[in-house]
């Protein structure tokens, strides 16, 4: 239950004790499959920045603070045969209207595939009018579960299929089962965690695990004063071994949120960098595995960019230059993909992250047209960004994009302003770069001029340097050109004090 770790000085001066580690804290061993096809995620350094500029903390404090923890059961282990249950709520708040109960198993079944050397060995949905209840499901419905497990060989974990579970439901179905059981929230954040690639990504899983850690710190505490020793003193420190374990977790969380806060400095003064600079930034969004990687990919022609068939395989905001078909470049920012029922903390925890979409000029919205939770995905994105209070203006010029279309036979779109395209087969991106181009000339207020340029200065190579040129008309009886450009308002005011007007 316990393993030995913190040493506590004795204010007697007498020789230290040793306080006892919680088995959350151990090291990941986790490994995600490789798909045999492309499909979703990946990129170039968080937000632009690469690694090595991110200098306002160590390497080696970010992956001890990683290290440190994990979710008993799930981390340090190299495989599980899984059973997923899913409660199908019949009535009710908690009852989901826009799927069915097929659907989000398929989902399910989905999240536990992703991870290397975990399979499915079976799965049930059973209905339930209590599910806020301890046990979840009536007495006989929890029986039937109960037997089906235990007769069904080589099970090491079983999935609930539920947002979060409490630690006494998670307890009296372990008792029960003899298995460990995990809820969505973990399953997701161990995906997270296997993904984690930079320090940002690291810090934030860290702080995401932080609400799990205390709920199990308090159930291990629960079984261990049955057992007489959870509130006895440590040493002469007038604590509880409750308290130490409560304290070494609160020191903990404020190491990560420090961290997190030193990279967020480094993201604004990069953020402002971008806009002195005036590269419009367009942020791709969509539910997970969606396709918005293989669309920015063939936005930018960005060799790098190797997306993979997977849930959560981008959670690093990643920023990559492309042209517009007016020769303007911009950037478009891969974010996180959304996934339904997903708890507020663990949104809370990448805030940081998706507030670089509140600073886009243009969000393109990417939608797996395919999929049968189509709708439901839709609805749950629009949710998110209701949520991180995204500018109305913003959310009024966002492009919704179909994307996969060639997944569908004869594919019509029916819906109003939506763009179908197959980023894969890079069909129907003319239309897109045409669409993203008028809004972003909207959205940042940049004019189409024609100026009239003395080649004899340096006028023309200063547009090529501020501005985007499009056509240049070249007089050369006059020593002059006519020049086509779009350009900020402030680029345009510089131009103007430097070389007169036009």
């Amino acid at each position: 239950m316990w393993s030995c770790g913190t040493v506590a000085t004795r204010p007697d001066g007498r020789e230290p004790c040793r306080v006892p580690q919680p088995r959350t804290f151990v090291t990941s061993g986790c490994r995600l499959k490789e798909p045999d096809e492309p499909g979703g995620g990946g990129g170039l350094a968080t937000g632009g920045e690469d690694e090595e500029d991110e200098d306002f903390i160590e390497d080696s404090e970010v992956e001890e603070l990683f290290q440190q923890q994990g979710l008993p059961g799930i981390v340090g282990e190299g495989q599980h045969r899984v059973f997923i249950v899913h409660p199908d709520v019949k009535w009710g708040h908690r009852k989901q209207h826009l799927t069915t109960a097929e659907l989000m198993m398929a989902e399910a079944v989905g999240l536990v595939n992703t991870l290397d050397n975990w399979r499915v060995v079976d799965k049930i949905i059973l209905s339930t009018k209590t599910p806020e209840k301890k046990k979840i499901f009536g007495k006989g419905n929890f029986q039937l579960l109960t037997e089906k497990i235990r007769q069904t060989a080589g099970i090491t974990a079983v999935f609930m299929n539920v947002e979060r579970l409490s630690p006494l439901s998670e307890r009296e179905f372990e008792d029960a089962w003899g298995v460990k059981v995990f809820d969505r929230y973990s399953i997701v954040l161990h995906i997270f965690r296997c993904n984690a690639r930079t320090k940002e990504a690291k810090l934030q899983i860290s702080l995401a695990e932080m609400p799990l850690l205390r709920s199990r710190l308090k159930n291990e505490m629960a079984n261990l004063d049955q057992q007489g020793g959870g509130s006895r003193y440590i040493g002469g420190s007038g604590e509880t071994l409750y308290e130490v374990q409560q304290r070494l977790l609160k020191e903990r969380e404020m190491k990560i949120r420090s961290a997190l806060a030193k990279l967020q400095k480094k993201r604004h003064l990069l953020r402002s960098q971008r806009k002195h600079k005036e590269f419009p930034v367009i942020s791709v969004l969509g539910y997970t595995n969606c396709g918005k990687t293989t669309l920015i990919k063939a936005l930018t022609g960005d060799s790098g960019l190797q997306p993979r068939n997977q849930l959560f395989a981008t959670l690093d905001v990643t920023v990559h230059a492309g042209q517009l078909p007016c020769r303007m470049t911009v950037l478009y920012v891969d974010t996180i993909g959304f996934l339904s029922q997903l708890p507020h903390q663990l949104i809370d925890s990448f805030s940081a992250t998706l507030e670089d979409i509140k600073h886009s000029d243009l969000l393109v919205h990417v939608r797996d047209i395919s999929h049968p939770e189509t709708v439901n995905q839709k609805a749950n994105v629009l949710n998110v960004l209701k949520n991180l209070q995204i500018p109305d203006q913003l959310l009024s010029s966002m492009i919704e994009v179909h994307n996969k279309t060639d997944l569908i036979n004869n594919y019509e779109c029916l819906e109003p302003g939506a763009l179908p395209i197959s980023a894969l087969e890079e069909r129907g991106l003319d239309k897109l770069t045409k669409v993203v181009e008028e809004e972003i000339i909207k959205s940042t207020g940049k004019q189409i001029l024609d100026l009239k340029v003395n080649l004899s200065t340096n006028q023309l190579s200063w547009l090529y340097k501020e501005a985007t040129v499009q056509e240049v008309q070249v007089n050369a009886d006059e020593g002059s050109a006519l020049v086509s450009v779009i350009i900020s308002t402030a680029a345009y005011g510089r131009y103007k004090k430097l070389f007169g007007g036009r």
